[in-house]
């Protein structure tokens, strides 16, 4: 028997924040929170009612016990992390103009993550995993990272985990040309493929969700995120569109991709229709972007269902 529902692995870093409506190099308050595309879907299914496994290099410093820390307190299982002397915790800012003009700034360069290799992974830890979990940006931080996720694949295979894949593609860290053979030969291992439509029409050529899909083949489930529209999905014979919700106020967009993809997984796990699956996802979506920070909104499973039978949108105020 599977112990662990998902495993998942990447950076994760401190996220300082700056005050709302204020330029960064004119702010001098910070709210400090986490931020990292693994532990974010991590925590979102822990919240939902799975069992997840999370692990990362963390420098040994207090931002890499603060993330730790953070990750662990939300149930998910950390017992993989490593920390290392050799290089710091990576730390970014986000600068929120306007709900619609945020800008991210990275300083992640050879921060401890970056040092993640193949001879950091437990294979028995992995291959006890009905899922993993991977994203187009930890390959990119370093060879030896990049190492690391196609030996995490292999194991994968070894055990019969399937593994669901976000591309996540992060501009900042290489370019378009550097990640597409890369990002493209994760894709083909994967059994559940969830780009954005860009990424889709970035690393396919294509221009429509049907024929981004009919790319990346018929024998995996892919599911393209369309924003506030919802998404498309085609698995085999099977395809077809699932509306988004409205969202009554965009607070902070930043983690959707990730709420989504926890969404899809949980749907997954609870063996649910391929349409029910993205109409999970899409709820997490749009959910998680009505709250500030990037796993602060992520809801639990009794949150999640009140939206989707539409209690969210007419409650009055619960006393």
């Amino acid at each position: 028997m599977k112990e662990l529902d998902v495993v998942t692995f990447g950076e994760t870093m401190v996220l300082l924040t700056s005050e709302p409506m204020t330029p960064l190099e004119y702010s001098s308050h910070f709210y400090k929170q986490i931020g990292g595309a693994e532990s974010n879907v991590a925590i979102g299914l822990q919240r939902l009612g799975h069992s997840v496994g999370w692990f990362s290099k963390l420098g040994n410093d207090p931002f890499g016990r603060y993330i730790h820390k953070f990750v662990r307190g939300e149930g998910v299982d950390t017992s993989r992390c490593i920390y290392t002397d050799e290089a710091p915790t990576g730390i970014f800012f986000k600068e929120k103009r306007s709900s619609t003009d945020i800008k991210v700034y990275y300083y992640r360069k050879q921060s401890a993550a970056s040092l993640l290799s193949p001879d950091d992974l437990d294979e028995e830890y992995i291959g006890r995993a009905k899922f993993l979990h991977l994203t187009g940006i930890t390959p990119a931080l370093s060879l030896s990272c990049r190492e690391a996720v196609f030996k995490a694949i292999e194991i994968a295979k070894k055990y019969k985990v399937k593994i669901v894949f976000d591309p996540n593609i992060r501009l900042k860290l290489w370019t378009l040309e550097e990640a597409r053979p890369v990002l493209l030969a994760i894709a083909a291992e994967a059994d559940v493929v969830l780009p954005g439509l860009d990424e889709g029409e970035w690393l396919s050529g294509r221009n429509t969700p049907e024929e981004i899909a009919r790319f990346f083949g018929n024998e995996k489930l892919v599911i393209i995120k369309l924003g506030e529209q919802g998404a498309y999905y085609r698995f085999k014979c099977e395809s077809g569109y699932v509306k988004g919700f409205a969202v009554p106020q965009l607070v902070d967009p930043v983690g959707a991709g990730d709420g989504f993809a926890a969404g899809v997984i949980s749907g997954l796990l609870r063996n649910e229709s391929i349409p029910d699956v993205v109409k999970r996802g899409n709820a997490v979506g749009a959910i998680v972007v009505g709250i500030n920070g990037d796993v602060e909104g992520l809801p639990n499973e009794g949150e999640l269902e009140e939206f989707l039978q539409g209690a969210v949108h007419h409650r009055d105020v619960k006393r």
